[in-house]
C-alpha cells in the first residue's frame, strides 16, 4: 500500500446547498444556438459511470449540483472537498441520507454530488448538504515529486496503483492528448474547478476512442501539469475524474477534475477496459 500522511489530514466540515438550474440560449461552435438543460439542480437520469457524450444537455453534471450561496464559504467548500468524501443530507425530506462526492466544477463552482435514486427523489432545491471534507494536503511519503489533490484517501487506494521501479503505474480508461484541452487551461490553483477536453473534432476524437468517455472514467492528460495551475508541460502528466457531461460551447467539453499530476514521469499511465469511480466506490 501507498505510504501517505493521512493520519495527519484534518477532516472538517463544510457546508453547501443544492442549486436551482442555470439555463440560457448558448452560442455554440457550430453556428447554431442551443436552449438545453445544463449545470445545477438534482439531475435524475444522469449518472456517474454514464457516457460524458451524446446528452441534449450541456455541461450537465451528474446527481446533484451543490454550492454555498456565500462567495468565501464557497471558497472553502469547493477547494477542501475531495472526490470519495462523504456527503450529509441536514435539511428537508431527505435528511440523514448520505453521498459521495464524485467531482467539482470550475466556474459556476459547484461541487458534485452521488446519491442513490431513493433519496433524489426526496431531495430538493435549497436542500442544505455538509460534507466531511477531508483530503487536501494528502501526500505521497515515497514520491516528493508527484502531488495529490481533491482526492480522499479511501479512494486513493481504490485506484488500483501499482509501484514500479520508482514509478506509479495508475490504470485509466483514457489517455488525452494535450491539444484537446480548453476551459480551465492556465487557471492558478487545480485545487477547485476542472479542466475541459474540448470537442470541436470529432472525428479525431472518434479515432482515439474518447468519444467513449464515461463520467467518473478516470482519465490521463498527457503532457499537462496542474503542480502550479494547470498548462502544458512535455513529459508531465494530470490524472483526473471526468465531472461533467460534453459542451457545444468552444473550448469546452467533458470536465476533469485533477486527482493527481507529476512533471517527471513519475506516473505512467496504464490504459486498462474500466477505470471509473462508479466501479471503486460502488456507486451503481
Amino acid at each position: 500500500m501507498l505510504r501517505t500522511n493521512e493520519d495527519r489530514l484534518v477532516m472538517i466540515s463544510v457546508q453547501g446547498q443544492i442549486t436551482s438550474p442555470a439555463c440560457q440560449p448558448r452560442i455554440c461552435y457550430d453556428g447554431k444556438v442551443r436552449v438545453t438543460p445544463g449545470t445545477g439542480g438534482i439531475t435524475y437520469n444522469v449518472k456517474v459511470g454514464d457516457p460524458a457524450f451524446g446528452w441534449a444537455g450541456d455541461h450537465v453534471e451528474p446527481g446533484v449540483s451543490t454550492k454555498n450561496p456565500d462567495e468565501r464559504g464557497n471558497s472553502g467548500y469547493n477547494t477542501l472537498a475531495c472526490v470519495g468524501n462523504t456527503a450529509y443530507v441536514v435539511s428537508g425530506d431527505a435528511k440523514g441520507a448520505t453521498g459521495t462526492v464524485t467531482g467539482k466544477h470550475g466556474g459556476i463552482e459547484h461541487v458534485l454530488i452521488h446519491f442513490d435514486q431513493e433519496t433524489l427523489e426526496k431531495l430538493q432545491v435549497g436542500d442544505k448538504i455538509q460534507i466531511k471534507a477531508f483530503g487536501q494536503g494528502l501526500e505521497l511519503l515515497d514520491y516528493p515529486d508527484v502531488k495529490v489533490m481533491n482526492t480522499d484517501p479511501k479512494l486513493l487506494h481504490k485506484l488500483g496503483i501499482v509501484e514500479k521501479d520508482g514509478v506509479l503505474e495508475v490504470p485509466v480508461a483514457h489517455i488525452v492528448p494535450p491539444e484537446f484541452m480548453g476551459s480551465g487551461l492556465g487557471a492558478n490553483s487545480a485545487e477547485r474547478g476542472d479542466y475541459d477536453i474540448t470537442s470541436m473534432e470529432w472525428e479525431r476524437l472518434q479515432e482515439l476512442g474518447l468519444d467513449k468517455i464515461r463520467l467518473g472514467d478516470i482519465v490521463a492528460i498527457a503532457d499537462s501539469s496542474s503542480f502550479y495551475g494547470r498548462s502544458y508541460r512535455r513529459g508531465a502528466v494530470i490524472i483526473g475524474i471526468v465531472v461533467h457531461s460534453n459542451s457545444f460551447v468552444s473550448g469546452h467539453g467533458p470536465g476533469v477534475t485533477t486527482l493527481m499530476t507529476a512533471l517527471n514521469q513519475k506516473i505512467r499511465p496504464v490504459k486498462v477496459e474500466k477505470a471509473n469511480i462508479a466501479e471503486y466506490l460502488d456507486l451503481r
